[in-house]
């Protein structure tokens, strides 16, 4: 499975701890960037990880910025992409489960690599439950 990931300059460091846990549990990673802590605008590097899942360049993806909503509102702009803010790992498990979410998004200034490290965990063990939650999940996209 391909993950692309990305990140601004303040969910860089963060974006280092995503693509080695990733590269560890066999991944192939995709890092769009950016590939410093120099400033950078969220958008440009969040479209990229957005669009190369829209594409089906990538599986799904990975975003950090400092608050995660910045990076989460660029990429849902992009059409088939359900971006999900992921703050703890239960809403990272919620986010497949019930949203079905391709690209999860974390708030760097606000999150740690343990809390990351078991919500990438969560997701990608979780499993879309369908049902009630499929009906929602088709209305999201007209």
């Amino acid at each position: 499975m391909k993950i692309a990931i990305g990140s601004d300059h303040a969910g860089y460091a963060l974006k280092k701890i995503v693509y080695s846990w990733l590269d560890k549990h066999g991944y192939e990673v995709d890092d769009m960037g950016p590939w410093s802590e120099e400033s950078v605008d969220y958008p440009d590097f969040a479209r990229k990880v957005a669009e190369a899942v829209s594409r089906g360049d990538a599986d799904q993806g990975v975003l950090l910025c400092g608050s995660g909503i910045g990076v989460s509102i660029v990429a849902n702009k992009v059409k088939g992409i359900r971006a999900a803010l992921a703050f703890n790992p239960e809403i990272a498990s919620l986010a497949r489960q019930h949203n079905n979410a391709n690209v999860l998004c974390f708030p760097a200034r606000y999150s740690d690599s343990g809390t990351i490290e078991q919500s990438l965990e969560n997701w990608f063990n979780a499993e879309f439950e369908g049902g009630r939650h499929e009906r929602r999940v088709l209305k999201i996209e007209p």
